[in-house]
């Protein structure tokens, strides 16, 4: 059963579609599953992070913001 991640974004952020590209790529790699969340327009979220934003999340657990981090990533879905 593939792992369920959420990727916490902002529309039109360029930080934000390089992780997208960067998990396409692994997505061969690794068994995972994304939940694409904008976070413009909701306040609670702006608040938790729009200063970090692109944020990957496995369940109420970070893996990384801006930037793909691949063995933090391999290390929650192993």
């Amino acid at each position: 059963m593939p792992v369920q991640l959420t990727l916490y974004i902002r529309e039109g952020c360029h930080l934000c579609d390089d992780m997208e590209q960067a998990l396409g790529e692994t997505a061969a790699e690794l068994d995972f599953e994304i939940t694409r969340v904008p976070i413009d327009n909701n306040a609670e979220l702006e608040q938790a992070y729009g200063s970090k934003v692109p944020v990957l999340t496995c369940g109420s657990g970070e893996i990384c913001h801006y930037f793909l981090d691949l063995q933090a990533l391999k290390r929650v879905i192993a």
